[in-house]
């Protein structure tokens, strides 16, 4: 036997291996990549419907998905501090908003869409009007349920305060 026989047998023996490696490396990168576009889409979604699980979730696995992205990481310490703000103001929404909005465009520049999604993109979702009309009646009539059973509870609280000479409170035993 010769040293092109020898190259034969060991490329009969390799290549199998060799393809499954770089198959998994493939499949490890695809799947890291559908990660970050879940993050993203969660995140794009929620500029206009504001707070969903998807969202929330998205925000709680950044750090693991862009574990080797440190721009992004950081750019989500910034909108968790700004996030973190007890009763926030309308100027700390504002900056709120710009952080989550700096956010989206690191993500985007991580995914590789660094011209194709721009600011002026992330700032101006599509919201139909019937879509916000809808989301507005929805938020007033829960408010309005909310009333209601303040004002239930209030009165429940008034009929078992009786014994109290007709103040709410507690009685005491």
């Amino acid at each position: 036997m010769d040293i092109s026989d020898y190259i034969n047998i060991a490329a009969i023996i390799l290549a199998p291996i060799v393809s499954v490696i770089v198959g998994q490396i493939l499949q490890n990168r695809a799947k890291k990549r559908q990660d970050k576009m879940e993050i993203f889409k969660a995140l794009m979604t929620s500029r206009v419907y504001g707070w969903t699980n998807a969202s929330v979730y998205a925000l709680n696995i950044i750090d693991v998905v862009f574990a080797d992205d440190k721009k992004v990481r950081a750019q989500w310490k910034v909108y968790y501090d700004k996030l973190c703000v007890g009763n926030p103001v309308q100027e700390d929404l504002k900056k709120i908003e710009t952080e989550q909005y700096k956010l989206l465009e690191a993500i985007a520049k991580s995914l590789g869409y660094k011209n194709k999604i721009t600011w002026e993109t992330i700032q101006n979702p599509y919201i139909p009007k019937g879509l916000s009309t809808s989301m507005e009646q929805q938020q007033q009539y829960q408010n309005g349920q909310l009333e209601v059973m303040e004002i239930i509870k209030s009165v429940f609280a008034m009929k078992h305060g009786d014994s109290n000479n007709g103040q709410a409170g507690t009685v005491k035993t």
